[in-house]
């Protein structure tokens, strides 16, 4: 059995996505899930573009994992059952692609290969979407409450983990009957999502397609906290990705000081820091539109056991962290500062960005410092 997956924020596009979808093999079927009020799963089954099914369950405990675990992954199962090689999953909007493939690994009783991770959106709202303060469910996105994601931290979460992104005019567009495609804004947003993912092939409507290439293991290393990806070339355009690396670590009040400069006009900030109040913790920071938030992922690979002694190397297991392997160094293994920094080309400012972190770094003085010195730790739990 064949999968695709496709999630979205609009469901608009979702539709004209697995639509689409729907013709890449023979023996198709597409099924669209939708979480309605009152913990109403709305599940449509379609072949050939007919709507042949039409049923709806009831949940206990209506939530967006539920609806995966007991309304998406049976009905795959039994689709496949009932013959169907190809099985188009068109998700609840704001339910992640990377959760509706666990579930479907650990659920499903028959292999299952999955061809394709689909995010479908329309470019001319991601800016709009990057900056929305909103939750989901403030943004009538999704029917739980206490789904406190924002558009934009869902968006970015999807950018890392699918290998397509479909673009199709939105749900508003065809309400309004506004031609958006090749408008400025539909070629803003299109440039941007050539910085937010990289990796990933955009598919207008009128583009080919080519089915099967996902890669899991892949997906997992772009999505680990800390982890920078960035794209290949700098192009002239509306948008930039300013990359810097520090390899002392950071005074934590200093850094305090300059993360609100840093973080001025950007869309996305990651990366990793090196904070010299907590010198063998690997420090994940994230920075999506108008929220920021660092987070401890654990040791260093140089504070670990699985460091290699005097530093020649790392001994670990395949599917070790990556960067940590491509980063180390013989005095400090793969502690450093890696942070990259996404927005608008006259908002990101790479020399500014470096001024700001060479002067976070410790000086030789502060070097020869004790740990226990440092009496201003970074927060981790703050954000901006």
């Amino acid at each position: 059995m064949h999968l695709t997956i496709v999630s979205s924020l609009d469901s608009q596009c979702r539709e004209a996505a697995t639509e689409r979808l729907g013709w890449t093999h023979a023996n198709s079927v597409v099924v669209l899930h939708d979480l309605l009020d009152g913990s109403l799963v709305l599940r449509r089954v379609y072949r050939n573009g007919r709507l042949f099914e039409r049923g709806t369950t009831v949940l206990e405990h209506g939530c967006l994992s539920c609806t995966v675990r007991l309304d998406v992954v049976p009905t795959a199962e039994r689709l496949a059952a009932c013959g169907f090689d190809h099985v188009v999953l068109g998700l609840p909007p704001g339910v992640a692609a990377g959760m509706a493939v666990a579930e479907l690994r650990s659920g499903l009783s028959r292999p299952a290969v999955i061809d394709n991770a689909v995010l479908a959106l329309d470019p001319a709202e991601l800016d709009d979407h990057i900056w929305d303060r909103h939750t989901l469910f403030e943004s009538g996105f999704t029917s739980m409450p206490q789904d406190e994601r924002t558009s934009g931290e869902f968006l970015v979460g999807e950018f890392g983990h699918v290998d397509t992104v479909m673009t199709y005019p939105g749900l508003g567009a065809v309400l309004t009957g506004d031609p958006r495609e090749g408008s400025p804004q539909w070629v803003s947003g299109v440039e941007l999502l050539g910085e937010l993912a990289p990796h990933a092939t955009v598919a207008a409507a009128a583009d080919d397609f080519r089915p099967g290439c996902f890669d899991p293991a892949e997906a997992a290393a772009r999505n680990r906290p800390g982890v920078v990806r960035v794209p290949l070339a700098e192009t002239e355009g509306s948008f930039r990705t300013v990359l810097h690396r520090a390899a002392r670590p950071l005074h934590p009040g200093r850094f305090r000081e300059a993360l609100p400069r840093l973080a001025v006009g950007m869309h996305w900030m990651r990366g990793r820091l090196w904070i010299a109040s907590a010198p063998t913790k690997r420090i994940a920071v994230q920075g999506i539109g108008p929220r920021i938030w660092l987070e401890s992922t654990g040791n260093w690979m140089a504070d670990s056991t699985e460091a290699a002694p005097m530093g020649e190397g790392l001994r670990g297991e395949v599917g070790a962290d990556v960067d940590a392997f491509l980063d180390w160094h013989p005095s400090h293994g793969d502690r450093g500062t890696v942070l990259a920094i996404t927005g608008r080309s006259d908002d990101v400012d790479a020399a500014e960005i470096r001024e700001l972190l060479e002067g976070c770094q410790l000086t030789e003085a502060e070097m020869a410092m004790d740990a226990d010195a440092w009496d201003d730790p970074l927060e981790l739990s703050d954000a901006l």
